[in-house]
């Protein structure tokens, strides 16, 4: 029986109960696959336009932040999707003196329907019992109806629960598993953006991210993966792309593709300006 199996794994291998309680619920439940994987197959676009069709005045969006994760450009591109100017949304990184900066102009977002977005709030963890405070003022009053809250912090206990409670809470991590991660990052592209790229660009890109992939999944094997966790992420995927694009396009006219430009500008310069052992650094060139 299956969870016999689950049971004995439990008890011999406590380090694969995760991996074998994905292929317990896949097997068992109804539909499991999609329960299991969820939105590992949509960028991070989609998962944020989505709990925005969910939030309202009184329902701040948190971002629990992990390493490499910059959800400012996500926000602001969906803040040009909604048709709402970059001029009414309001980026606050909280620090000494930013509380009374905020408090302003989140009054003037609760008024005037504008957008307010205070990054690494778990560096003022006293600000925030104001802001849970003022919160609960703002559905008392009633907001104007365009108003908008973001949030963003590494994780942290200082986080009053009552705050977290209000808020549609998203993080980003990869999926588990080489064909997962490889959607995650195929699916970060638009396929507007994908389609209208030449054949050569489209290849390079597509094998940018099974080098991504890669580079991630090899994390979770330890010593025997990396000799130290390298906090790769999506914004890692995200620039290397960029910096490919723009040096084909300056490369053009020649007609050839510079593969050793491109392997250090990537392997030595993106990728490896996280690698600090050497013996990482050779893989990470080689691989590419």
């Amino acid at each position: 029986m299956p969870f016999q199996k689950l049971l004995v794994v439990r008890c011999m291998r406590p380090d694969r109960i995760t991996t074998a309680m994905d292929n317990f619920m896949r097997k068992t439940l109804p539909k499991g696959d999609e329960f299991v994987d969820c939105d590992s197959t949509s960028n991070f676009f989609t998962i944020l336009h989505s709990a925005y069709m969910d939030s309202t005045t009184m329902t701040p969006i948190y971002f629990i932040l992990s390493a490499g994760a910059n959800p400012v450009i996500t926000v602001e591109e969906l803040a040009k999707s909604q048709g709402v100017d970059l001029k009414h949304l309001h980026k606050i990184s909280l620090g000494q003196g930013q509380d009374v900066v905020a408090m302003a102009k989140l009054d003037i977002g609760h008024k005037e329907g504008h957008w307010v977005m205070l990054q690494n709030v778990h560096l003022m963890p006293l600000f925030l019992l104001e802001l849970e405070k003022k919160l609960d003022e703002f559905a008392a009053e009633g907001s104007a109806p365009g108003f908008r809250l973001f949030l963003s912090s590494d994780p942290s206990n200082a986080i009053p629960i009552g705050l977290l409670e209000k808020c549609i809470k998203l993080t980003n991590e990869p999926p588990q598993g080489v064909k997962q991660n490889l959607k995650r990052a195929f699916t970060f592209f638009s396929k507007e953006t994908f389609e209208d790229k030449d054949p050569k660009i489209k290849t390079i890109l597509f094998s940018l991210c099974y080098f991504h992939t890669v580079m991630l999944e090899r994390r979770k094997f330890g010593p025997k993966g990396w000799n130290m966790m390298y906090a790769f992420s999506v914004g890692d995927l995200r620039d290397s792309a960029l910096v490919m694009n723009n040096y084909m396009e300056n490369n053009a006219a020649s007609g050839k593709i510079p593969w050793d430009d491109l392997r250090y500008l990537i392997g030595e310069i993106m990728y490896g300006g996280h690698i600090v052992d050497d013996r990482d650094r050779i893989f990470a060139s080689a691989f590419l």
